[in-house]
């Protein structure tokens, strides 16, 4: 693979900030394919043409000593592919902790098996609606902006709560790596060149203001010059796909544009959603007032011993609306009011358990009734749900420019999974008419 000249590969740190950096390339024109598990040879040798080749993963919610375990080879092929720039995939809203989904700890695993250079980290991506300003995350949500400590929902975030808007104040609790900025000011400065290259050298982790496509242009620029001193690990979100693509259709490396037909409308589509959301309790209701149903899930039911006769009730319920022609959403809440998180913490491994239940519901589904698309919502719940459908591979089939991140994605696989059209939805991520969006494919 690594005569093929790739320019990028990424390890998601979840499924959809895994698809979410294939939708950016895809549309930058950078054809890119995405892996469940570690590929074989054969396996891989069917996506040649592809530039980028991204391997989607589940650290977000997973403990440091996971991440040791699990990152570690994962990062090893990742470096074997020989890819330009190799990127850690975060969330755009950087949530995290010492103790689940360690920003810090998997830059340190990254920096120990990339040579030890100074890590670039982006996190400012203005197409997601997400800005870093000296240091500080803002975010966007129902049409207003706010600093991430003081956002309506990654600040109550009921696992990883955002309580510090300072990235770099918020990594060194993570890490005892050192860590600097190249701020908006540095950004404008007629030394930013020599500037930038002496904090690499001071220190471990340099993280880039992001704050308009202008000076994501700029940090475009340097991390294509830094890569090729030894700085081509990169953490950060899918910011640094849209910088590095700027740059690379300026330089002609890519053609900086990609057209997609549509797929067209689909009869009937299924939905399964862990999230507690209030973007996604928007969206399951628009959706019911269109003509979906819908079905509640007891989310503790799912988890606890016992849960097949529950999960069996569920694709039951399922079967039944999708029998009749109706579009089906089963969930197990209706936004933040419905949040069990309290009580599923208390099993060990529950949240896991309930991705796993959604995703067996789901292939029931797609099975019994031959569905040809389907919906995952809830980032932490796709990465364990997906890995129920026996999907070895996706590409994408319809980006979502509207809605960033979350694009209707080709499942290859077996059986009456490969070409199955599935599309992976975080809980903040999508206009309220996303499920219908989705299902007329267009």
């Amino acid at each position: 693979m690594a005569a093929q000249n790739l320019l990028l590969s990424y390890y998601g740190d979840d499924l959809t900030g895994s698809t979410d950096v294939m939708e950016a390339l895809e549309l930058g024109g950078v054809p890119t394919v995405l892996f469940m598990n570690q590929p074989d040879p054969s396996l891989l040798a069917r996506f040649s043409h592809c530039r980028a080749v991204g391997l989607a993963g589940t650290s977000r919610s997973e403990t440091p000593q996971w991440m040791e375990e699990n990152l570690t080879p994962a990062f090893e092929w990742l470096k074997g592919l020989g890819a330009a720039i190799c990127h850690y995939k975060i969330c755009s809203t950087f949530d995290s902790s010492p103790a689940v989904g360690s920003i810090g700890r998997a830059t340190e695993i990254g920096r120990r098996i990339f040579g030890r250079a100074s890590v670039p980290m982006v996190v400012g991506a203005p197409q997601l609606k997400r800005y870093t300003a000296f240091g500080n995350l803002f975010a966007a949500f129902r049409g207003a902006y706010f600093r991430i400590d003081r956002h309506p929902v990654m600040s109550r975030h009921p696992v990883t709560p955002m309580d510090e808007a300072d990235l770099l104040i918020h990594l060194s609790r993570q890490t005892s790596l050192s860590s600097g900025l190249v701020d908006l000011a540095a950004l404008q400065a007629d030394d930013l060149s020599q500037t930038v290259d002496q904090i690499l050298r001071d220190k471990d982790i340099v993280l880039f203001d992001v704050d308009s496509l202008r000076t994501q242009q700029r940090v475009g620029e340097l991390l294509w010059r830094i890569h090729e001193k030894g700085h081509g690990f990169v953490v950060g979100s899918s910011g640094a796909e849209y910088a590095l693509l700027a740059e690379w259709a300026a330089k002609g490396i890519v053609s900086g544009h990609a057209a997609f037909a549509s797929p067209g409308p689909v009869h009937r589509l299924a939905v399964v959603s862990g999230s507690v959301s209030p973007t996604t309790e928007k969206q399951i209701r628009h959706a019911l007032a269109h003509g979906f149903e819908g079905i509640e899930m007891d989310a503790m039911r799912l988890v606890r011993e016992g849960a097949g006769e529950a999960i069996e009730q569920a694709v039951a319920a399922g079967l039944a609306s999708l029998a009749k022609g109706r579009s089906v959403i089963l969930y197990t809440a209706l936004g933040p009011q419905a949040d069990r998180g309290a009580e599923i913490d208390r099993i060990e491994g529950a949240r896991n358990t309930l991705g796993r239940a959604l995703g067996t519901i789901l292939r029931r589904l797609i099975a019994e009734q031959k569905l040809k698309r389907a919906v995952i919502a809830g980032g932490d719940t796709s990465s364990h749900a997906l890995g129920q459908l026996a999907i070895d591979a996706l590409t994408v089939r319809m980006p979502l420019p509207q809605s960033p991140g979350s694009p209707l994605c080709v499942a290859h696989g077996g059986g009456e999974i490969d070409g199955l059209e599935i599309a992976l939805k975080g809980g903040q991520v999508g206009t309220d008419a996303y499920f219908e969006t989705i299902r007329l494919g267009s």
